[in-house]
């Protein structure tokens, strides 16, 4: 079944390398992703820790990282949508979907990264980090929103054209996407909890909550923007006041 709203995720810092799906596809930028490599590989710990602001620890497993990395490797690299494990993808929990939902998130769903632009659920990817929002020029791009905007926003047309895109990335990787360029539906959705006095978006808990929709849109595969009102899993439930027609806010507390 063709899922009408598509979620659009971003990555995790923390990596899953334990996986028994297998991959099946290869990221369809991988050349551009080997461009960045080419820009980042002998690049010492030292000067990844000022980059990416991590700590040496971080660094020097990166700079291992980016100096293995190849295209060819590829070929025993793990699929995206099990490769992740940060607070969005535990919400997701994407090991104990369903069969039918891991058919649909084949073509239903879609993760924005620094390195590859994009990376579809069965895209074989190798361990890295990079963030979107990390200050590597590439070429004539200052800098990695710049790098990936056209290709991320054509990708996006081309793909999902008469379907709505859900937005469950943060803003920084959401920005990787021309929202002028667009010509499909985005909706944004948002998570706030009740804290000291006023709704507002907590880091862990939003997160987290990004999965769950994520999940929900997998498994119960909504046709309106009612059966999207509808999510109320962990307490969260849709407030008409906090909403438009653009950004769908779901409010506990």
């Amino acid at each position: 079944m063709m899922m009408d709203y598509v979620p659009i995720l971003s990555p995790a810092k923390s990596l899953n390398e334990d996986v028994n799906q297998v991959a099946e596809t290869t990221p369809v930028f991988i050349r551009k992703a080997k461009t960045i490599n080419t820009h980042i590989r002998d690049l010492s710990p030292e000067e990844l820790m000022d980059l990416q602001k991590i700590s040496r620890n971080l660094a020097e497993l990166n700079a291992e990282r980016n100096a293995t990395w190849s295209v060819d490797a590829h070929d025993k690299g793990i699929p995206a949508l099990f490769a992740f494990s940060g607070d969005v993808y535990q919400g997701l929990d994407a090991s104990t979907l369903s069969d039918a939902a891991i058919e649909r998130a084949r073509n239903g769903v879609l993760i924005l990264s620094g390195l590859y632009g994009v990376l579809r659920p069965f895209d074989a990817m190798l361990p890295y980090r990079l963030e979107m929002g990390t200050k590597l020029s590439i070429g004539k791009s200052p800098n990695l929103h710049n790098y990936w905007r056209r290709d991320v926003t054509r990708f996006i047309n081309e793909h999902f054209k008469g379907r709505t895109l859900v937005n469950l990335a943060s803003k920084e990787y959401a920005a990787a996407m021309s929202k002028k360029g667009l010509t499909v539906t985005v909706l944004d959705v948002e998570f706030k909890d009740f804290s000291k006095g006023e709704y507002k978006v907590i880091g862990f808990y939003a997160k987290k909550a990004r999965g769950y929709f994520a999940r929900f849109l997998l498994e119960s595969v909504p046709k309106t923007i009612r059966d999207l009102q509808a999510f109320d899993v962990e307490g969260y439930a849709w407030s008409q006041e906090h909403s438009t027609d653009t950004k769908m806010v779901f409010i506990r507390g």
